[in-house]
């Protein structure tokens, strides 16, 4: 992928380490549909690869993602959003969680919405103490939608998640890690090194066995129903009075 590109593949073969770079930083990453599908090419390229774990992070030193491009949300109808936004972005982030090498997000900055959802899908989540996590979905008329909730409710228990999704509230890395949502936070300076500590542990499992276990681990977990019941749900929301007017506030600038 070009280096222009909104997503950015980079193999680091004597590491062993695909980085995947989300590179809209004007736009703080708000997530496109494009920017899905590089994200699920990201992904099959570093499942084909020699790889030992995926990192996926940001250019951007003010955010990982603030979520969904509203822009772009905006103009969709509610089939549009169950077709098209709903599916791609489902499969996009299951990929990236189903990948076989261990997977890490970087988090600095704003990590809301969507981009929570794509941090939660990875295996760890190490974060600046800069790190903003939310999902203010609600806010708007709608609900995390690619995959946010079930993936939410493993993490962090049923009441957390109902908390976190319902009063919209923004936590620090601090109160992040409090919660489990993040494995590990740093200062801004001591980030890269920690990375590279988990990098090296986590190269020294052997592939197999590392694809195995995380198979194992999931198996306990599957969200069941949950998913085609969020499928639903998003699709719903999005055709609601309340959903046009918020999106038409955020797109005016209304909204924070």
């Amino acid at each position: 992928m070009p280096e222009t590109s909104p997503i950015v593949y980079d193999l680091d073969e004597a590491q062993q380490v695909v980085t995947i770079t989300l590179n809209r930083p004007t736009k703080l990453n708000a997530l496109t549909l494009q920017m899905l599908d590089l994200l699920e090419d990201a992904v099959a390229a570093a499942e084909q690869s020699d790889a030992r774990v995926v990192v996926v992070r940001s250019a951007s030193e003010r955010a990982f993602s603030v979520g969904a491009d509203i822009d772009m949300l905006a103009s969709f109808s509610a089939e549009q959003m169950w077709r098209e936004w709903t599916v791609r972005g489902h499969r996009a982030f299951d990929r990236l969680a189903n990948v076989r090498p261990p997977t890490v997000a970087v988090l600095r900055g704003y990590t809301l919405g969507g981009g929570l959802e794509l941090a939660l899908a990875c295996d760890f989540r190490i974060a600046s103490d800069t790190a903003e996590l939310g999902l203010p979905e609600v806010g708007i008329g709608t609900i995390p939608g690619w995959g946010g909730t079930a993936r939410l409710v493993r993490t962090i228990g049923e009441p957390r998640a109902l908390e976190l999704i319902l009063t919209r509230r923004r936590i620090d890395a601090r109160q992040a890690l409090a919660l489990s949502l993040i494995h590990d936070h740093h200062k801004p300076e001591h980030l890269e090194g920690a990375l590279q500590k988990l990098l090296g542990e986590l190269r020294g499992g052997k592939p197999v066995a590392v694809q195995a276990a995380k198979q194992l681990v999931r198996a306990v977990s599957q969200p069941g129903p949950s998913a085609a019941l969020e499928f639903l749900a998003s699709g719903f929301t999005t055709g609601t009075a309340d959903y046009r007017s918020e999106l038409q506030s955020f797109t005016r600038g209304e909204q924070g």
